[in-house]
Formats: structure tokens, C-alpha cells, sequence
């Protein structure tokens, strides 16, 4: 137990020293001390509480969810059947229900068996996403049941929050907390975020991207009256001129959506040197768009975005490199967010911001100090109780405290995890809770003097037999913080992430360390007695 060869005298100490050092830069950023920019600088995050930043609450509307998937079925319903070359007419899918009509009579039990594979169970419920019947011999309805809807959007808002995130973690910004609250909410919390404005256009933009043949045989007096011809549909300008028309009839079916997309960036036109978007699709998007414009040549194509037009380019060529450019009056910051909007992903449903608050960064600012106190506090009496109690191993001791609370800070920097408030809490139990281990080495070797043992086998068997009950000890606060950190979320997590820290160098530096000097001293020394 007292016997360390050099190497590992040496890998023991530069690993102490590394995480020790790790620490400064966060030491300093609460000063106005600076570092050269050249030499690494890893820092611990605050979080929301402590840096302040911004708070927002989305909302789905779940009823957008159940039209989708009524457009969805209407479209795969007419794929479907085309292929299956049966004809059908007098379509609706209004009031929440898709209907139509079976031309030939005597085709109804084929339409229900090509139909039937559309639909499927709803989740363990043990019911089907979509009910189908029969009316007046030759009419289908279908109705999506209650569970398949609560099943849809579920799946929507977990899609949801992973494009939240994915946008977010665009910004640069660290360790967001995007949570789901209730059946169709979100939370967002973004700390050092004082403007929230960025992060609610970002986040309310679904970014749902479409590209569609114009219907050059719509009238320009009927699109003025919201009139589009069978199989079109009117969709407004994104921002219309004066003297132009404010929308234009596109086809409803038949375009290419947006998320077959693999990147997105934001660039300047060569020619006009405004901002503009370039989008590049994968295999099957691309060989779909080089499709679209081979067939279509010369005609026109709208670049629809969250079901508003940015533009109707004509198609003089086909594009077949399976990339495009989306211009549309940009600024180089609405060019950047779309950028990412699009390569985050659309939003499966819209969201919007219900609740929305600031937290400045004061409060944080009088925790920290606080906490830095109740830690210094702390750190003085355990101190002062162990140097009066064990002498020189009470040097040891509080020389072990002061690396734990240094390589505390230094991980969490590598690593860059979030400090929270709950932080601080557990960051002050550690430093508490550190000196336990040395208490129960010391009495152990005391025990073992008063039975007549000698020094160095003293020593050896105190540390032996103590660090089995540290281990054992700190064995059930990792277990119940790992716990905390699978199954908890934002203060909690950033407690339980202090805490197994925190356990793990206090062993390390109470233990470890502790023996490691404890052995040379007594190697260079050879005391006849201990002053325990």
C-alpha cells in the first residue's frame, strides 16, 4: 500500500497537476485577470440561474397535427390507387375526415384492401391510427381515431424538440435545457442569452420547405379571389410588391419537399452580391429535383417556405447536380437562420411562444459570490478542525481539499459542464463531505498505534482497511447520482454532475494522494512515533 514507483509517482502527479490547472481560466474569469489568448482555455458554463439568459414556452396545437395526417392519407390514398388503376372522384378531406367516391361499384373490396396497409396500429393501445367505412354503397370515409392522433403528436413534439435542439446548438450557445412539458409544450432555456428575439424567430420559423410547378392556367382575376382551379391551390407571397400580384396558384401534388435536404449555407450571389441559400439534396431528393426541371423546362416553379412563396423562378435548364439556390430579398442574418433552419430539419408541427421571460444575470452573479463565501467559510473550519486534530496529516488533509476543489473545477471545464445553482449546493457538500475519508484513514491509524502495531504497519493497515469503507461509502452516492443524472432534468442533472465529479477526486486526492505523501515522508523521516 506504501510502495510507489516513480512512474507512478509521476503519472500521479502531472494528472493533478493538469486537472489543477485546468481550473485557472475559470478562477480568472471571475476577475479581471487575462490570459494569453494562445494557451488553451477551458471553462466551467453557467447556467440559467447563474448567467442569466432567456426562458421560452412553446405550444403545438394539436388539431394542425391531425390535418397533416389527413393530407398525408389523401396523398397516399391517390398514389395508391393510381397504381392500383382505379378511379376515384368527389374527394374531401374537410371536417377532419377524408372522403371519397369508387367510381366502378364492384371495385370496393379492391379499394379496402389496397387502402388497409395505409393504416396501422396505434402504438399499445391495441386500436388502429385511422378508421375506415362504407357508406351508400361506394363511398369511403376515413377518420383517424383519438389514439392515433395522440400517438402522432407525441412523435411530433419528440421531432420537435431534436430540431429545437439542433437549432439552438447552431447558435454556438452551451448547454441548452430543451425539455417537453405536458403533452404538447416545450421549455427552452438558453443561459447568457439576454436577447430572446434571435432565438424566437429562429424557433418560430417551421422551415418547412416545398418546391411546386406554378398552374400558368389559373386566371390572375380568380387567384385575386382565393379561386384556384381543380387540383391547385393558392399560396401567398412572402413578400409582395406593390403593383405585383400578392399570390399565385401552385400544383397541390406532384412537387418536391424540403426535407430531402443534406446542407444548407448561406452565401452571396456572384452577380447581385445579395444573400442568398444554398441547398443541396441527397441522392433520391436530387434525382427527383433533376427530374422535375428536366420535364418542366421553361416553365415556372415556386420556392415555397412555411406555405408562403419566396419566389417563382422559370426553369431554363435542368439542374442536375442536385443543388439549388433560394433567393428572396434576404438579409444576411434572415439568410444565416434559414440556413439553419433548413439543416436542422422542418418543424413536423408550428410552434409558439406562450411564455417568455428574461433572467438577468445578478442574481447569478450574488449566488455565486455567496456560494464562493459558504465554500471559503467552509473550507476554513474543516481547516482549522483537522490541522488542531491530526497535525501533520492534518496538513495532508487540507492540502488534498484544496487540489479536490481545484480539479473539481478543472473537469468540469475539459469537460464543459454546466455550474447551476443546485451546482453550487453540491459543489459545497463535496468539499463538506471530502474530509470523511481522511477522518476514518487517521482514526483507523490511531486504532492501529494503540494496539501496538508500528509505525509504517500502522500506517499500511489504516489506509488498507479504511479505504474499504470509503470505497463502500462513496460506491452508494455514485449510484444515487447516476440516478439523478439519468432521470433528471436541468438543476438536477447539474447537481448530480457536481456530485459524481466531486466523489471521484475526493477519493483520489483524500486517498491517493494523502498516501502517496504520506509514504515519502515516512521513507525520508523514519519517525519513531505519530503525533495522532
Amino acid at each position: 500500500m506504501l510502495e510507489f514507483p516513480r512512474w507512478k509517482v509521476i503519472w500521479l502527479w502531472a494528472l493533478t497537476l493538469v486537472c489543477a490547472l485546468a481550473a485557472v481560466p475559470s478562477l480568472t474569469s471571475m476577475t479581471n485577470i487575462q490570459l494569453p489568448a494562445s494557451l488553451p482555455q477551458p471553462r466551467v458554463n453557467l447556467g440559467l440561474d447563474l448567467a442569466g439568459g432567456s426562458h421560452i414556452l412553446l405550444e403545438a396545437d394539436p388539431s394542425q397535427v391531425r390535418q397533416q395526417r389527413i393530407e398525408g392519407m389523401d396523398e397516399s390514398v391517390r398514389g395508391k390507387l393510381k397504381t392500383a388503376q382505379i378511379r376515384i372522384s368527389d374527394i374531401s378531406n374537410n371536417n377532419g375526415v377524408l372522403t371519397f367516391l369508387v367510381e366502378d361499384v364492384t371495385k370496393v373490396d379492391a379499394v379496402r384492401e389496397a387502402i388497409l396497409p395505409l393504416t396501422n396500429g396505434a402504438g399499445l393501445t391495441g386500436k388502429r391510427d385511422w378508421t375506415i367505412t362504407v357508406v351508400d354503397g361506394n363511398r369511403f370515409v376515413l377518420t383517424p381515431t383519438q389514439e392515433g392522433v395522440d400517438q402522432a403528436v407525441s412523435q411530433a413534439m419528440d421531432t420537435a424538440v431534436e430540431v429545437v435542439r439542433k437549432r439552438i446548438d447552431a447558435l454556438g450557445t452551451k448547454e441548452p435545457t430543451i425539455i417537453r412539458q405536458g403533452a404538447n409544450r416545450i421549455v427552452v432555456q438558453v443561459p447568457g442569452l439576454q436577447d430572446p428575439q434571435q432565438l424566437k424567430n429562429l424557433l418560430g420559423q417551421t422551415a418547412k420547405l416545398e418546391f411546386k410547378l406554378v398552374d400558368t392556367t389559373a386566371l390572375p382575376s380568380d387567384v385575386a379571389r382565393g379561386i384556384a382551379p381543380v387540383g391547385s391551390e393558392i399560396v401567398p407571397y412572402a413578400d409582395a410588391r406593390e403593383g405585383t400580384a400578392p399570390a399565385i396558384a401552385v400544383k397541390r401534388l406532384g412537387g418536391i419537399r424540403g426535407d430531402e435536404l443534406t446542407n444548407a449555407q448561406q452565401t452571396n450571389n456572384q452577380q447581385t452580391n445579395e444573400p442568398v441559400v444554398n441547398i443541396t439534396f441527397n441522392t433520391e431528393g436530387g434525382a427527383k429535383f433533376a427530374k422535375l426541371t428536366t420535364q418542366n423546362v421553361g416553365k415556372p416553379f415556386a420556392i415555397i417556405l412555411d406555405g408562403k412563396v419566396l419566389s417563382a423562378p422559370n426553369i431554363n435548364e435542368p439542374i442536375l447536380g442536385g443543388s439549388a439556390v433560394i433567393s428572396g430579398r434576404f438579409t444576411t442574418e434572415s439568410a444565416n437562420a434559414l440556413a439553419i433552419s433548413l439543416r436542422s430539419g422542418a418543424l413536423p408541427v408550428d410552434l409558439k411562444v406562450v411564455e417568455e421571460r428574461t433572467v438577468g444575470p445578478d442574481l447569478g452573479a450574488d449566488s455565486i459570490r455567496k456560494g464562493m463565501i459558504a465554500m471559503g467559510v467552509g473550507t476554513l473550519a474543516l481547516a482549522v478542525f483537522i490541522l488542531v486534530t491530526y497535525g501533520r496529516f492534518g496538513v495532508y488533509a487540507c492540502l488534498a481539499l484544496v487540489l479536490n476543489v481545484l480539479m473539481i473545477l478543472g473537469i468540469m471545464g475539459i469537460v464543459g459542464t454546466t455550474l447551476t445553482l443546485p451546482g453550487i449546493a453540491g459543489f459545497v457538500l463535496t468539499i463538506g463531505a471530502a474530509v470523511d475519508a481522511n477522518v476514518l484513514i487517521n482514526e483507523r491509524i490511531r486504532e492501529e498505534r494503540h494496539r501496538g502495531r508500528r509505525v509504517v504497519a500502522a500506517v499500511e493497515m489504516g489506509y488498507k482497511e479504511a479505504s474499504r469503507a470509503i470505497f463502500d461509502a462513496n460506491i452508494t452516492n455514485v449510484i444515487a447520482a447516476a440516478l439523478m443524472f439519468a432521470f433528471g432534468s436541468g438543476p438536477v442533472k447539474g447537481f448530480a454532475v457536481v456530485l459524481l465529479i466531486g466523489i471521484a477526486t475526493s477519493v483520489f486526492t483524500a486517498v491517493t494522494l494523502t498516501r502517496l505523501w504520506v509514504a515519502q515522508w515516512l521513507r525520508r523521516a523514519r519517525p519513531a512515533d505519530l503525533n495522532l
